[in-house]
């Protein structure tokens, strides 16, 4: 292999998380035929529609992959052609580059990463990075350096990029509204990061209102409120409402694959510099509204951000 191209390593599985295969057939390419009979039809389903052109990064190839589960690893090697596999994830620290953590069980995260960061390789994990105040701070070195990523894709959603280009065509903001499937702790991540991808201001506090859904309010230094509704067991949405003295659009988020390909473009781009090429404010920003919108559930009351 060209010693440009980059050795990674892919770690997955988490229930109900097909961003193993996603990624996986993004970098380095797919077999129509082993992605279809791969179990994830709505993977498969967009993934084939883009153009050959779209696939790939040049300087970036998964080599190695570990799951808890041998039949996912080898649906994993065949569907995303990926040539070498492990029998415990941390083989992978003398054998690569990089890795992608491609797992939401975020409980899991800081043990599978500790590794490979002090081992100096790059790593990119998938969202939320941690719901621990102390695991985060043990991840902010590595965030500041550059060796780790973390994010939701809905960062950078391409359905959101008038609004991240053309703000104040809005005037002054008076609300911005979401509605997100599941649960807080593992799904309001992908609205966070949706949300302060495309304003620049910075939150104050946060509350909880008790209801049938879990509903947070975010309150920003200028008094801007963002609702965010976790709607449990509905079916899928990632919806963002935006109103303004000027202007008010809608706006649905569904185009996972640009998503994701913009968001491992810039961990490949990790590799040839220095310094980070995600902002490292916005990933500790991120995980600190989340982490407080849990204070505020548990102990019912308004938590500000700076508590943290």
């Amino acid at each position: 292999m060209d010693n440009l191209v980059k050795k990674i390593g892919l770690i997955g599985l988490s229930e109900g998380n097909g961003h193993p295969f996603s990624f996986g057939s993004i970098i380095n390419g797919y077999d129509h035929n082993a992605l279809q009979r791969s179990g994830w039809k709505v993977i498969y389903d967009y993934v084939t529609k883009r153009d050959i052109s779209e696939f790939g990064f040049y300087n970036i190839k998964i080599t190695h992959v570990w799951t808890q589960d041998s039949s996912v690893t080898k649906k994993l090697m065949e569907a995303c052609k990926i040539p070498n596999s492990v029998d415990d994830y941390t083989k992978m620290v003398n054998e690569v580059d990089g890795v992608i953590i491609a797992r939401d069980d975020y409980e899991t995260h800081y043990e599978m990463a500790k590794s490979f960061l002090e081992a100096g390789l790059k790593v990119f994990i998938d969202k939320p990075l941690t719901t621990k105040i102390d695991e985060l701070y043990e991840f902010i070195p590595y965030l500041h350096t550059g060796q780790l990523m973390s994010a939701s894709g809905m960062r950078y959603a391409r359905e959101l990029d008038d609004v991240r280009n053309r703000l104040d065509d809005y005037g002054d903001l008076r609300l911005i509204n979401g509605f997100v499937v599941n649960d807080w702790n593992k799904y309001g991540i992908h609205l966070i990061d949706a949300i302060f991808g495309v304003i620049p201001y910075k939150p104050s506090s946060i509350e909880y209102i008790d209801s049938i859904n879990d509903t947070f309010i975010i309150h920003l230094e200028n008094d801007i409120p963002i609702y965010i509704n976790a709607l449990g067991n509905v079916p899928k949405m990632f919806t963002l409402d935006l109103i303004g003295t000027k202007k008010r659009t809608h706006h649905e988020i569904e185009d996972n694959f640009s998503m994701f390909r913009r968001l491992l473009w810039r961990f490949s781009e990790s590799f040839l510099s220095s310094t980070p090429t995600m902002e490292p404010g916005q990933t500790i920003n991120s995980i600190k509204i989340l982490i407080a919108g849990e204070v505020a559930r548990k102990e019912k009351r308004k938590v500000f951000i700076d508590e943290l």
